[in-house]
């Protein structure tokens, strides 16, 4: 784990202002609807570092898993969002501050990844599903470098995560009530660059060992 010497360029937390958005929003909406809806369980929490930056890693199957893997870590992650939403009144200034950042359609992946850079420099946690996009099994079978880019950039540690389950939640009316899990798994140091080869040994560690959690379902 990286210690809090290493990272003196940074903050060692979000600001204090989020820090209590966060646990109003995740109390009030997110915790009932994981814990009550779906009957969520977590494990690992104690591997999430309690201040410094780290990246989040983790699979994608459901637009409910950036509230679900946030509210798993305990504290504040920032999260890219489409960059309307920023536009709604009272809705824009309040994701700002939970730690969304905006995104538009068609914008270079290099920006995105370069706010999530921003976010960390400023003590925050980050975000990222590391195949880019949902699947319909939770599984990652194009992993992305990107995590491992910024992770060698910032040299701030990749925390993976398992989202299991919320693969079936999507249904034709509502969102079905199926039984999810996320799991949290030990940190993988960053790549000592950001030589490709580095980018994408670290990419597939963390992809191993997310599947590892995930085969563990339930």
């Amino acid at each position: 784990m990286t210690s809090p010497a290493a990272l003196s360029p940074y903050k060692l937390r979000e600001p204090g202002v989020s820090l209590a958005l966060y646990r109003g929003l995740k109390w009030a909406v997110v915790a009932p609807l994981f814990y009550g809806y779906f009957s969520g369980r977590i494990h690992g929490q104690n591997q999430v570092p309690r201040q410094g930056p780290f990246i989040a890693v983790g699979n994608h199957a459901s637009d409910f898993d950036p509230p679900f893997l946030s509210i798993s870590m305990g504290r504040p992650v920032a999260f890219m969002a489409k960059a309307d939403l920023f536009e709604v009144p009272l809705l824009g200034p309040g994701i700002r501050l939970y730690g969304a950042y905006p995104v538009r359609r068609g914008e270079s992946d290099r920006k995105a990844l370069r706010s999530a850079m921003a976010f960390l420099e400023r003590g925050w946690g980050a975000g990222l599903f590391i195949g880019g996009t949902r699947t319909a099994d939770g599984r990652i079978p194009e992993p992305k470098i990107g995590a491992a880019w910024i992770a060698a950039k910032m040299q701030v540690p990749l925390l993976p995560v398992s989202l299991w389950g919320t693969e079936q939640i999507k249904g034709a009316v509502k969102p079905r009530q199926v039984p999810v899990t996320i799991r949290i798994g030990e940190l993988i140091e960053p790549p000592a660059s950001t030589q490709r080869p580095l980018l994408e040994a670290t990419t597939e560690q963390c992809v191993a060992a997310i599947h590892q959690l995930h085969d563990l379902g339930r």
